[in-house]
């Protein structure tokens, strides 16, 4: 599978040369292999972009206009497209690439896989407890030691109820 983006090295428009190398750059940062097809120099590519555009994804009025990405045949996307794949870690979902290991964009696939929900992944108190080796039973803490510290309300009742102890305020040197 080859990522083709289709350019034009002989825009006038800054926009789409802006376009073009954010497209480019980020795929060059992140060693996605692509192919630049200009559109400019050779009629076969633009010819073979206008007509391989779905029809739902074409403009109103004119032609096209690049960046246009395609893996292989298949249509990704424009511009825009890219931009929100970009924006939610989605980039290797909108080529049509399996992420590489370890990407945020593998670690949503497998959680979504597994039948969670991202929102599972957020830490709360439980799940906090636990990495610090504690059990909550009942929300609150089971510490069997003793040993571990008062959190939440209890550690907030706890304050609220005791006096506070004000150490003794001497005087700054030379003020009587």
């Amino acid at each position: 599978m080859v990522i083709k983006v289709f350019i034009a090295t002989q825009s006038g428009s800054t926009a789409i040369k802006k376009k073009q190398q954010d497209v480019m750059g980020f795929l060059e940062a992140n060693k996605i292999d692509f192919k630049e097809m200009d559109i400019a120099a050779n009629e076969d590519n633009r010819m073979w972009m206008r007509e391989n555009v779905p029809g739902e994804k074409r403009p109103q009025k004119g032609n096209p206009l690049p960046p246009q990405i395609f893996n292989d045949a298949q249509y990704c996307g424009d511009f825009e497209a890219f931009f929100n794949a970009k924006e939610d870690n989605g980039v290797y979902g909108f080529l049509h690439l399996t992420p590489p290991p370890g990407s945020k964009e593998a670690n949503q696939a497998e959680i979504l896989q597994n039948g969670e929900t991202p929102g599972d992944h957020t830490p709360n108190a439980e799940n906090i407890a636990e990495n610090e080796g504690q059990t909550l039973v009942n929300g609150k803490d089971s510490d069997p030691t003793g040993e571990a510290e008062e959190t939440g309300e209890e550690a907030l009742k706890t304050e609220a109820d005791s006096p506070v102890e004000q150490a003794p305020v001497e005087p700054a040197p030379g003020t009587l």
